[in-house]
């Protein structure tokens, strides 16, 4: 066989995209087509290629990673990554990459449009007219001028939708913990707690990430709070909206009317929702537009081209895709677990974010880990793809200084890092890893000013109370009675008799409500879970 070293780089399309996104590789590799959802097809054609362009039908999954020997890229035409392993590619040292943004004014769009829709009853009366029935008063609408929007979840798609309804003189309210209300205010939003959007609000309008915590976020309780009259639109995820509970409540006359694009299964095609005349379905549309798959095509073709031409990739999602020195690399997912173990201990974002690092590794360039950080303080926190490149953004959206501080200095371990950030009320919340022995164990050293010797676990608890006895057999025996097992414990505390940090680590994640009745039996002053799989 002939060496490939003169020949270009070969890039496989799995499946149909727009011209334009052949245009955009340009000429400068060898470009093959197959059926991608034809496995007989696809691994055989995937053996020798560089990179892979994909969308939702071709499954790029371990075997697929290890047929492919010399695959330096998966690219997905769109935002999510259900249909990649991306922790088999990053082990292979195969870089992912998506489009991050391609979609996030096709969704607001639709979401917009599921609210007119709700509003005026536009399906309904379109059906009922094409099967020549003219009801003209059973469909009466409400206008949407000078009604309440809630929007719950201000990350990028929820500010689209604010800003086009608010057009429609709507007065717009949200709720997101993780947005500062002086950001909120420059875009003439009012945040409020999710109880008093709930009460106010004549339409919501869903935009989170799906995560353990929003998971039926608006559920059985929240639609007893909620007006009679009131009209939700879930284009975001599947699932956080109850659709059970949703049916309960239209069922009862406490919710007006719904429109939803996002199932918690899908494909959805028989659902107790679609009995009901007054909700608004579609087939998960969020995406569909000619623009946005182009949008999504162009973006990863241009990713394609600067991966493979060893540059910067702004949407990598697993690599950052420049030079990383070898002693840097194994801090990269310390750091970005630090920053989700820091914003489920904040609970909040930050005005301003440190990332300390200190010890010999400040001898390379630690750049990256700050990025690493920021990645994983935003990871549960907004809707998309996060991104080494993208973290900062997010960052800057929401008005957040991040500073990165190193010294060559560390008394008590070779290598630190710590991410502290100060919250909105002024307290100070930090959190410091590092990594142990010749398999980089990655382990918590401290928490704010008690010193910790904790192995990083996938679900742990941190608590914080007025130290006296029989703390701990309550905690125990709430979390047995719930068939929750502790791996590991530890305690810490400044003084005997004053506060106490209690950090465990437990087999499985700890529901709201056992850490609920944690924090009620022992008095906690904080009682945060953290959970860490992917």
């Amino acid at each position: 066989m002939s060496s490939r070293s003169n020949q270009k780089p070969v890039v496989l399309i799995a499946e149909e995209l727009s011209p334009a996104t052949v245009d955009a590789l340009g000429p400068d590799f060898e470009i093959r087509h197959c059926n991608g959802a034809d496995r007989a097809e696809l691994l055989p054609a995937i053996a020798d290629v560089d990179a892979i362009l994909v969308r939702s039908a071709t499954k790029v999954d371990a075997e697929a990673v290890a047929a492919a020997k010399k695959l330096r890229v998966v690219a997905r035409a769109g935002v999510g990554l259900d249909n990649v392993d991306v922790s088999a590619a990053t082990k292979a040292g195969v870089m992912v990459v998506n489009a991050p943004t391609s979609n996030i004014v096709t969704a607001a769009e639709l979401a917009c449009g599921l609210l007119v829709a709700t509003a005026r009853n536009i399906p309904q009366a379109n059906t009922a007219l094409k099967n020549g029935e003219w009801k003209r008063s059973k469909y009466t609408g409400v206008e949407l001028s000078e009604k309440t929007l809630g929007v719950v979840g201000l990350g990028r798609i929820g500010v689209l939708v604010a800003q086009r309804m608010s057009a429609f003189g709507m007065k717009i309210v949200a709720y997101d913990p993780y947005v500062q209300p002086a950001r909120a205010a420059q875009m003439g939003v009012k945040l409020l707690s999710l109880d008093e959007l709930l009460a106010v609000s004549d339409f919501i309008t869903v935009h989170l990430p799906k995560t353990p915590e929003t998971l039926g976020l608006i559920g059985d309780e929240a639609l007893h709070k909620v007006k009679p009259t009131v009209r939700i639109v879930n284009a975001a995820r599947g699932g956080i909206v109850d659709e059970e509970a949703l049916a309960s409540a239209l069922k009862e006359g406490r919710v007006a009317g719904a429109g939803l694009d996002v199932y918690a299964k899908e494909p959805c095609t028989d659902s107790p929702l679609f009995q009901f005349d007054q909700v608004v379905c579609t087939p998960h549309l969020g995406a569909s537009t000619d623009e946005a798959q182009e949008k999504a095509g162009v973006s990863v073709a241009r990713s394609v081209r600067l991966a493979l031409a060893g540059e910067l990739v702004p949407d990598a999602v697993n690599v950052q895709g420049g030079v990383i020195a070898e002693d840097v690399r194994p801090g990269l997912p310390l750091a970005e677990k630090l920053g989700r173990i820091f914003t489920a201990l904040a609970g909040e974002v930050a005005v301003r974010l440190d990332v300390e690092v200190y010890g010999e590794i400040t001898q390379h360039d630690v750049k990256v880990l700050e990025l690493s950080a920021l990645k994983g303080v935003f990871e549960d926190v907004v809707d998309e793809t996060v991104s080494y490149v993208n973290a900062p953004l997010f960052a800057q959206e929401r008005g957040v200084e991040v500073r990165l501080t190193t010294s060559s200095e560390s008394p008590d371990h070779r290598n630190v890092v710590t991410v502290r950030g100060t919250l909105s009320g002024g307290e100070e919340v930090s959190v410091s890893g590092t990594l142990a022995g010749p398999k980089h164990l990655q382990k918590i050293v401290a928490i704010g000013e008690y010193d910790v010797d904790v192995s990083l676990a996938d679900h742990m608890v941190v608590l914080r109370y007025e130290d006296r006895p029989g703390v701990v057999g309550t905690v125990g025996r709430i979390l047995g009675e719930a068939g929750l097992n502790i791996a590991g414990m530890q305690v810490s505390r400044a003084e005997e008799g004053g506060e106490a940090l209690v950090v465990l680590s437990v087999d499985d994640n700890v529901p709201p409500a056992v850490l609920a009745e944690i924090s009620d039996e022992i008095g906690a002053n904080s009682a945060r879970s953290v959970d860490l799989t992917d």
